[in-house]
């Protein structure tokens, strides 16, 4: 292995530890109550190594939220890319969207409340993973009128307004209640997707 190489390596799990660790930090006692010295400490690193990553700790929580986003994405990827039929892949989209979601801020505690209250850096992050989930809806949409199943005017609008309906739902779901229904429901939720409302 090259000397580069190793040297990457390093940085990279060096990074991953940091935030790893500023995760568990932000979920156990809120971003307000975490410091910097707090997280280098967790990490058995310098504050001097930590400010080779990350400017601020504004910096640090954007960089943990954008990872657990596209740890989302990531799984959004699988469903995309996989074989099933088209409109199996739009619902598995749908489903897997939620889910994922409603997991990742489940799963980090009092960084829940932070992630909902800091609409800036969450909207940053969030606009530059729609650009991905928009392209991906889109392949999915593409597929399907190719193959006949779908009849779509517009897959790039088709693909904005399936986008905007999933994040209409994501408050919603993260109530077991609400999550239950929609499950529940999936059979309806197929009907009026692609037979709509009218008889």
């Amino acid at each position: 292995m090259s000397r580069t190489r190793v040297i990457h390596t390093t940085i990279t799990s060096t990074r991953e530890l940091l935030l790893e660790v500023a995760r568990q930090l932000f979920a156990k006692v809120g971003f307000t109550n975490t410091t910097m010295n707090d997280i280098a400490k967790a990490a058995k690193r310098g504050r001097r190594t930590l400010y080779v990553y990350f400017k601020s700790k504004e910096d640090v929580y954007y960089a943990v939220v954008e990872q657990e986003m596209y740890k989302l994405l990531d799984a959004l990827e699988l469903v995309a890319n996989s074989a099933e039929p088209p409109q199996n892949k739009l619902i598995d989209y749908i489903y897997t969207r939620l889910d994922k979601t409603r997991e990742v801020v489940k799963n980090n505690g009092t960084l829940r409340a932070d992630f909902f209250s800091d609409y800036k850096t969450v909207e940053m992050v969030r606009k530059k993973m729609e650009i991905k989930e928009h392209e991906l809806l889109k392949k999915i949409l593409k597929e399907g009128v190719d193959a006949g199943i779908f009849y779509v005017r517009s897959i790039d609008f088709a693909a904005f307004l399936v986008l905007n309906a999933i994040r209409g739902l994501e408050l919603p779901y993260m109530k077991q209640s609400v999550a239950d229904r929609i499950n529940d429901s999936r059979e309806d939720i197929v009907r009026v997707l692609f037979h709509g409302l009218l008889k």
